[in-house]
């Protein structure tokens, strides 16, 4: 298209003031402001000017686009005002998704949050004394419960458990290691210098903290003589780490943790534990083995344990870090801890996930529930979704033996046994079709594989089945 004809082209273009005195959007900026709907005009103006300078517009097309010009403004506002964090539904048969956010919270977590957040709160008040409280105390007690049992065991504490809570698991492994080790050793295994989410290192973590890591060892053998012999006039706390997200497998050793702990105290050096995911729940009963709880470390008379609220305790994002009264209370009185604390958010979530614990209604918490689901029970749900689309004729739908994962960084050789809908679409690839179901409203995020869509209705809320097939359904006639 030569020059003279874009210029003129351009000129049939209305300016962003025009454009703004059309009465339909001039309606729009009184509902919406004026400031969002300018910047709305000014991205679609220039749109149109792209597409005439590409060469792709010719006079009839630039006077179509003008004469849309208010339906494609409104369109580009509701784009931009649009939040971008939203709910979707995870039929990938990860649990504990890190991408989708790991844990979904219970319905008394998010009543609790809701109560708490839209008004004040006593945070930081003692109602009953008319002072200036402490924000922690909203879980002590409840932490205080859950492990009341284990006073007095016989490998145990000597006295109750206490716990802090700061933003994440990280958070919670610097700030132990900065309170117990700063200026010291720490003791750790080679084989067990991960990297945890987002490409944080263990060594990395250890050096912001102030301490000095010591590694003993090999990548595949460490005895505890190799941390016996490590111990100096430096050494400061024995730390093991969960390898939560590898194993490691063949020629292997790793001393129990009954021997760290009994080297801790013959030695009068506290051990450490970071447990990364963490259970408040025996895992076995649900199937899962290898994957210690936050009760197992305290029992065997770990002195202080770290892990995640958001994973398997299937609570808000935070990190927890529970044992001997004395050391949490240096904890506690570290600087750091402030930084490192959390909201009024977090504790009202946290309490109420924490309080289902009490009650020992599991259940109620999203994650463990779906990690209960047997394969049968998620397959007569996926037979209900195949029955709704049989008369969709371009799909076709089978359903399959598949495995479901913890995720999280949780138990990665546990798997659970799972039905999986194997969906295919005339005229679409599995990747296409994939990315239709992601276009969907909400967004349905499920697996590729070997040229299907696979969608594991475990970590589908069942009330969202309806959802899924709904999509499939419209999907199949466009």
């Amino acid at each position: 298209m030569p020059v003279t004809d874009q210029s003129e082209l351009y000129r049939r273009l209305p300016s962003v003031d025009e454009l703004l005195r059309l009465p339909e959007v001039t309606k729009l900026a009184g509902r919406e402001g004026h400031a969002p709907v300018a910047e709305a005009a000014r991205v679609v103006l220039a749109r149109v000017r792209e597409e005439i300078a590409a060469g792709t517009l010719n006079a009839a097309g630039v006077d179509l686009a003008v004469s849309s010009l208010s339906e494609a403004l409104e369109r580009q506002l509701r784009q931009a005002t649009q939040l971008s964090l939203r709910s979707v539904v995870n039929a990938t048969g990860v649990v504990l998704h890190t991408n989708l956010g790991r844990a979904p919270l219970a319905a008394g977590a998010l009543d609790h949050l809701r109560e708490v957040a839209s008004t004040y709160s006593n945070l930081e008040f003692e109602v009953a004394a008319g002072e200036r409280g402490k924000r922690d105390v909203h879980v002590q007690s409840l932490f205080a419960q859950l492990f009341a049992p284990m006073v007095g065991a016989e490998a145990g504490p000597s006295e109750p458990v206490s716990t802090v809570v700061v933003n994440n698991n990280a958070a919670a492994v610097l700030l132990g290691l900065n309170t117990l080790a700063e200026g010291g050793e720490v003791i750790v295994s080679r084989g067990e210098l991960v990297e945890i989410g987002g490409s944080f290192r263990i060594p990395e973590v250890m050096a912001k903290s102030g301490a000095i890591l010591r590694e003993v060892g090999t990548t595949n053998r460490t005895r505890i003589g190799d941390y016996d012999r490590a111990i100096n006039e430096k050494t400061r706390l024995l730390l093991r780490v969960h390898r939560s997200n590898f194993q490691i497998t063949g020629f292997t050793e790793q001393p129990a943790l009954s021997e760290l702990v009994e080297l801790g105290r013959r030695r009068h050096i506290p051990v450490m534990e970071d447990l990364g995911s963490g259970a408040l729940v025996d895992l076995r009963s649900l199937g899962i083995a290898g994957e210690p709880g936050v009760a197992d470390s305290l029992r065997a008379g770990v002195d202080v344990v770290t892990y995640s609220g958001d994973k398997l305790v299937g609570g808000p994002q935070a990190g927890m870090l529970s044992g001997r009264r004395d050391l949490i209370t240096r904890i506690r009185s570290n600087p750091l801890f402030r930084a490192l604390r959390v909201d009024k958010l977090t504790y009202a979530a946290l309490q109420a996930t924490l309080l289902a614990y009490v009650r020992q209604d599991h259940d109620a918490i999203p994650a463990l529930r779906m990690l209960r689901l047997s394969a049968e029970a998620i397959e007569r749900r996926a037979e209900a979704v195949k029955q709704k689309l049989q008369n969709a004729i371009r799909l076709s739908v089978e359903i399959v033996d598949g495995r479901s994962v913890v995720g999280g960084g949780a138990a990665p050789a546990a798997t659970l046994s799972t039905r999986l809908l194997a969906v295919t679409c005339e005229g679409l690839s599995a990747d296409e079709l994939a990315a239709r179901l992601r276009a969907w409203e909400p967004p349905i995020v499920a697996r590729v594989e070997e040229g299907r869509v696979l969608l594991d209705l475990r970590t589908v809320f069942a009330e969202q089945d309806e959802l899924v097939e709904r999509a499939l359904t419209a999907i199949s006639k466009t």
